[in-house]
């Protein structure tokens, strides 16, 4: 990054004891990070030896921004690393997700140009660790144009494709420190509140649904009353009236998954199981999938 540069783009990270997923994480997003862009990365007061590991890269110049101390959640965490960052539009990198950083350059590029834009979503790939060896596709393409055509107040979209700038948070607002699951209510309040939000129609990222980060182990309890109070606030009745409040943010989180793609590769290995150190060979399969799959489609935006 040159300094003398204006930071066009800043790749935001909060994390708290994932070392082996951000290791991987952070090899790729460093192997593509451009000169008008920088890394802000918020720490959880991590004991796994993630401290160690990010102050190593922040002492050689390899991340920009980066703190350690303890958060209150984890929507705490991500509004400091949105405080933090410098950039004209921010690109959160969730940990355990990947991202195809040729198509974030498209959307940055496309925001770039088009400063109304507040936020840019995009369709994704999905697959779980508990059945690694499928690969799912998920839109949100007929809901933003009921949203966009004037048919709902509010719609719902995950954020891991999500592009923000940052100037439009003075309206938007930050993340609700008050629920859990955060970028339901994000997608629901920016919607609501009618920001230009474009959607490019290729695929950014892919979501891998981790049975153990903050997703995969909060309860039923806490999600229908985030569902409930976030619904009630946004006008937002569902994608359909005969699905009730859990079966909805099942299906946004991704958990309720349609499969098109088995990888032959990854049918090699013995099992549906991971550990650590084959993390990163499936983590690589996935990542080289999605990348192949950014230059197999022609894309543009809605």
């Amino acid at each position: 990054m040159n300094a003398k540069n204006p930071i066009n783009l800043s790749y935001i990270i909060s994390t708290r004891n994932r070392l082996p997923f951000l290791k991987i994480g952070l090899t790729y997003l460093l192997e593509n990070l451009q000169e008008d862009e920088e890394i802000v990365v918020v720490d959880g007061n991590s004991n796994d030896g993630t401290k160690e590991f990010l102050t190593k890269l922040y002492q050689t110049g390899k991340i920009h921004k980066y703190i350690s101390e303890p958060d209150k959640n984890q929507a705490h965490g991500w509004n400091k690393a949105i405080l933090l960052a410098e950039g004209k539009i921010i690109k959160k990198i969730i940990d355990d997700d990947l991202f195809c950083f040729p198509a974030i350059q498209v959307c940055k590029e496309y925001m770039l140009k088009n400063e109304s834009v507040d936020l840019c979503i995009s369709n994704c790939l999905n697959a779980s660790l508990n059945n690694y060896k499928s690969i799912g596709y998920h839109s949100r393409i007929k809901q933003y144009l009921k949203w966009k055509d004037g048919h709902a107040k509010s719609f719902t979209f995950g954020d891991v494709s999500l592009l923000l700038r940052k100037s439009s948070t003075a309206y938007i607002g930050l993340y609700d420190t008050s629920f859990t699951m955060l970028d339901y209510e994000f997608s629901l309040r920016a919607s609501y509140l009618q920001a230009n939000i474009a959607y490019y129609n290729g695929c950014n990222a892919m979501s891998i649904f981790n049975p153990v980060s903050v997703s995969g182990q909060v309860s039923k309890a806490t999600l229908q009353l985030d569902g409930k109070r976030a619904n009630f606030m946004y006008e937002y009745a569902g994608d359909s009236a005969e699905i009730n409040i859990w079966s909805k943010i099942k299906i946004f989180f991704g958990k309720n998954r349609i499969i098109f793609f088995n990888n032959s590769q990854l049918q090699e290995q013995n099992d549906s199981s991971t550990t650590t150190e084959s993390l990163p060979i499936i983590y690589n399969l996935y990542y080289q999938f999605l990348q192949k799959y950014h230059q197999s489609y022609q894309s543009n935006f809605l």
